[in-house]
C-alpha cells in the first residue's frame, strides 16, 4: 500500500495588520528615541503653553489642554510626521483681544470657526502655495523664530536669584557635552532631571515651573462653547477665525517643510492643513485655546531627540497630562534655568548661521540678503509671522519683477527696400517689462509696414496685450499697419482672447 507524499506547508497571506503596521513598531531603538523624546517635549511644553495662556489671557489649564488634544490630534490627522503642534504664541495673540473683549466662550469658538476655516482651505489647496515663498523667506523665517524664542527666554534669567545663573550654564554644559558621552538617552531629558534633583536635594530657591501657575487636576470635559448661537455672534468670531486660521496655516506649513529638509523626506502639506483644522475643532469643543506647528518643540523633537514618526508626537501630548495630573507636585519643582537652557540650546541649533556667514553673504544678490533681513525685521518687531512672510513673499516678488523686466529687449530691422521694419522682440512680456516697450518703437519715421515678431517672446498678462494694442494704435492714427507673428500657442490664445478688448472704443 503506497502512502502519498507529506503536503508542503501552505503559505498563509499575511494578516492584514501585519501588511499596514509600519516597521518601526518591531524596531526597540525606534519606540526608546520616540518615547524619549515625546518625554522631553512635553517636559519643554508645559511652561510654554503656560506662558502662552497668559498671553492669551486664559487659566494656564487651558493652555496644557490646547497643547494636549493638539498634540494628540495632529499624530494622527496631520501630514507631517514628527512635528508638534500645541499652543502657540502666534495663536495667542491674535485671539487675546477676543477674549478681552467679549469672553472665553467667544475665544472657544472662535478656535472652532478656525478649524473649519483650515479644513476648507486644505481642501482648496492653499498648500500649494507654498511653493512660492523663496528660500530667502524661508531662512529669514527660520532665523526670526530662532531670535523670537532665544528673546522669549532672556526674561526667564532677568531679575532672578543668582542661583539661577550656575543652573542655566549647568544645563549648557550637560547639553554640549553629554551627547558626547551617550546619545541612548537624549541630553535634554538628563539635564532637566539633574537639575531638577540638585535643586530639590540642596534646597535651592530659585523659579520653578509651578511658579508659573497651577497645573490642572483632571482631564478636559467636552462641550458647546458658551456663546448665543447669532448672526452677531458669528460676525464678531469670524475676523479673529480667519486671521488665527491663516497665521497657524503658514507657520505649520512652514515648519513642515523645515522639518521636510532636515529629514529629507516628503510630507504631504494638504493633509497637514485639514490635520491642523481638525486639531483646532477637537481642541475648540475641549476648551483649549487653539494653536499650530511649534518650531522650537518641534526641533527638540527631530532635532536634539532624533524622533522621526507620529508616536512621538501623539506621547508628547499623553504625557503632559500624565505629567500635570499624576506628577504635578514633582513637575512643579523643576527648576526653569533646565527649560531655559534646553529652549536655548534649540534657538542655536535652528538659527541658519550659515545665512549669516561673511562668506556666503558676499556671494549672496543684495536683493536675496535684503529679503531675508525684512521677513526677520518685521517678524521680530511684530511678533507676527504672517507679516514677516508676506512682507518677505512680497519684497521678492517685486526684486524678481524688476530683475526679470530688464530681460525684455526690442531690436529694429528695416529692410533693404526701406518699405518694412521688423522689431524683434525677445523675453518675458507682463505687467513689470511690457510697459517699457511703448517707447522703443519709432511711430514717426518708421515706414508704413511695421513687423512685431515675438518668436523669442511670451506674453503672460493682460498688460502686455494692452500694450501691444497701443503701439498697433499709435502706428495706425499715422496710416500705417502692424503685424505681430511668431506667437507661440498660449502667447496666441491670450492676446486673440483680450486683444481690442482692453480699450473703450
Amino acid at each position: 500500500m503506497s502512502s502519498s507524499p507529506p503536503r508542503a506547508p501552505v503559505a498563509h497571506p499575511p494578516a492584514r495588520w501585519a501588511r499596514l503596521r509600519p516597521g518601526w513598531l518591531t524596531d526597540p531603538k525606534v519606540w526608546r528615541t520616540e518615547v524619549l523624546a515625546g518625554l522631553v517635549v512635553a517636559l519643554a511644553l508645559i511652561p510654554e503653553a503656560i506662558s502662552f495662556s497668559i498671553i492669551a489671557g486664559v487659566d494656564p489649564a487651558i493652555g496644557l489642554f490646547a497643547s494636549f488634544t493638539m498634540a494628540v490630534t495632529i499624530a494622527v490627522f496631520g501630514g507631517r510626521r514628527a512635528m508638534i503642534s500645541a499652543a502657540t504664541g502666534a495663536v495667542a495673540l491674535v485671539i487675546a483681544p477676543l477674549n478681552r473683549e467679549h469672553g472665553f466662550g467667544y475665544l472657544v469658538a472662535a478656535v472652532i470657526l478656525a478649524g473649519v476655516f483650515q479644513v476648507a482651505l486644505g481642501l482648496l489647496g492653499v498648500a500649494k502655495l507654498m511653493r512660492f515663498i523663496p528660500r530667502s523667506v524661508m531662512v529669514g523665517f527660520v532665523n526670526a523664530l530662532a531670535i523670537l524664542v532665544f528673546l522669549s527666554q532672556l526674561r526667564e534669567l532677568w531679575n532672578v536669584p543668582w542661583a539661577v545663573y550656575p543652573l542655566f550654564a549647568a544645563g549648557v554644559l550637560l547639553l554640549v557635552f553629554f551627547p558626547k558621552v551617550t546619545r541612548v538617552v537624549p541630553a535634554p531629558l538628563v539635564s532637566v532631571v539633574v537639575l531638577t534633583a540638585v535643586t530639590v536635594a540642596a534646597g535651592i530657591a530659585v523659579p520653578t515651573v509651578g511658579d508659573k501657575g497651577a497645573l490642572p487636576s483632571s482631564l478636559p470635559v467636552p462641550g458647546l462653547p458658551d456663546v448665543p448661537f447669532t448672526l452677531d455672534t458669528l460676525t464678531t468670531i469670524a475676523p479673529y477665525a480667519l486671521a488665527m486660521a491663516l497665521v497657524g496655516l503658514m507657520e505649520s506649513l512652514m515648519t513642515a517643510r523645515l522639518v521636510d529638509d532636515i529629514t529629507e523626506t516628503r510630507s504631504d502639506k494638504r493633509r497637514e492643513s485639514i490635520g491642523q483644522g481638525i486639531a483646532n475643532v477637537v481642541t475648540g469643543f475641549f476648551g483649549g485655546m487653539g494653536g499650530c506647528a511649534m518650531i522650537g518643540q518641534t526641533m527638540i523633537n527631530v532635532k536634539v531627540s532624533g524622533a522621526r514618526t507620529r508616536l512621538s508626537t501623539f506621547l508628547a501630548g499623553v504625557f503632559l497630562m500624565v505629567l500635570c495630573l499624576v506628577f504635578g507636585p514633582l513637575v512643579s519643582e523643576i527648576p526653569m534655568a533646565a527649560l531655559v537652557a534646553v529652549m536655548i540650546m534649540v534657538c542655536v541649533a535652528t538659527f541658519d548661521w550659515h545665512s549669516v556667514a561673511p562668506a556666503t553673504l558676499r556671494r549672496m544678490p543684495a536683493g536675496e540678503i535684503g529679503v531675508m533681513v525684512i521677513t526677520v525685521v518685521c517678524v521680530v518687531a511684530t511678533h507676527n509671522l504672517a507679516v514677516g512672510v508676506v512682507a518677505g513673499s512680497v519684497t521678492a516678488m517685486v526684486i524678481f519683477a524688476k530683475r526679470v523686466a530688464h530681460h525684455a529687449e526690442v531690436t529694429p530691422v528695416t529692410d533693404l527696400d526701406g518699405k518694412t521694419v521688423v522689431y524683434r522682440v525677445t523675453g518675458a512680456l507682463f505687467f513689470a517689462s511690457a510697459n517699457e516697450l511703448v517707447g522703443r518703437f519709432g511711430y514717426a519715421t518708421d515706414p508704413d509696414r511695421v513687423v512685431i515678431d515675438l518668436s523669442a517672446a511670451h506674453i503672460w498678462d493682460a498688460s502686455s496685450v494692452a500694450v501691444l494694442d497701443t503701439i498697433a494704435t499709435r502706428y495706425a492714427q499715422r496710416g500705417k499697419t502692424v503685424e505681430i507673428t511668431g506667437l507661440n500657442g498660449p502667447s496666441a490664445a491670450l492676446h486673440g482672447r483680450l486683444s481690442g478688448e482692453l480699450t473703450r472704443a
